[in-house]
């Protein structure tokens, strides 16, 4: 069995035809890919796909075998990619990704850390929503990424370099803006803009803090991202709850006010593979402290 026979598979599968399959995924003729797949069922022994009138049909036996083909695929493409970064690390490469609107905060002073004690390493940066940059780490692709700790991605480690609180996110004019701290209960009633389960993490601290303040509140809007967020907060004068990091993203017309009382809080995180073996990385991950250490006091 080889690895183009479940990508074969897969693509039949996913298609639901022979012919959409070669024609539209695998540019192959269908007499081909008919051959290989009968090729399969003979080394699995069972028939994996039914033959209908509209097309083809997974078996029950076909069903089984699709959820370990494409997790066979997911891990040869992450086997390729961890090599590749290997490779690249050799030749002098360091990933690294921020969570949106954090590399504001972090980037000046990992650039500089780079250049101080990595003087041969070549930077790449990306910035993008957590649970992706988890998946991008997960695979190999990066080597490191400021991220939340996101509970889908076990096979990383992290380790916190901030713990930020929670602030309200409001138009400058609103009548909640005149008010040193918000309590959670004046939100009650207001149009509020919440966070989509894209962002799982933040989208749960939210969650159990508004549930332990007693206050239920349905989200008039879902966000995926802060950039969204601040968009609907500006047009519609509602309002919303965020990182404090927030604040160097804002325009002129928002502004941020703390919660009263027992304040929730958000942890960033570097997380990255512990079996990822860059020397690169390792000295930034040894450098750590002194990151920290340097941002909090700029």
């Amino acid at each position: 069995m080889e690895l183009r026979h479940l990508r074969y598979f897969v693509a039949v599968a996913e298609e639901g035809s022979l012919t959409l399959a070669a024609e539209r995924r695998l540019h192959t003729a269908q007499p081909s890919l008919s051959r290989q797949i009968r090729d399969l069922e003979h080394e699995v022994g069972v028939p994996l796909l039914r033959r209908t009138p509209r097309g083809v049909e997974l078996t029950d036996a076909g069903a089984v075998f699709l959820d370990y083909a494409r997790l066979a695929l997911a891990q040869a493409d992450s086997a390729r990619e961890a090599a590749r970064r290997a490779g690249k690390a050799a030749k002098g490469t360091l990933a690294i990704g921020f969570l949106t609107g954090q590399e504001m905060h972090w980037l000046p002073e990992v650039m500089r850390l780079v250049r101080e004690t990595m003087p041969d390493a070549d930077v790449s940066v990306t910035s993008m929503i957590s649970p992706a940059l988890a998946d991008e780490v997960s695979r190999g692709k990066l080597d490191v990424a400021f991220m939340r700790p996101e509970a889908n991605a076990p096979n990383l480690d992290f380790r916190v370099v901030r713990r930020e609180p929670l602030v309200v996110i409001l138009p400058g004019d609103h009548h909640l803006a005149s008010q040193p701290a918000i309590r959670p209960q004046a939100l009650v009633g207001e149009t509020f803009i919440g966070v989509s389960p894209v962002a799982p993490v933040l989208r749960g601290i939210i969650d159990d803090y508004l549930s332990c303040s007693g206050v239920d509140i349905t989200a008039d809007h879902q966000v995926d991202n802060l950039a969204m967020a601040i968009s609907l907060i500006a047009s519609t004068g509602g309002v919303g709850l965020a990182p404090a990091y927030i604040e160097k993203l804002l325009p002129a017309t928002l502004v941020t006010r703390p919660l009263e009382g027992d304040v929730p809080t958000i942890d960033l995180v570097v997380g990255y593979l512990d079996t990822n073996h860059s020397p690169f990385l390792k000295v930034f991950l040894s450098q750590l402290e002194t990151l920290i250490a340097r941002v909090s006091e700029s």
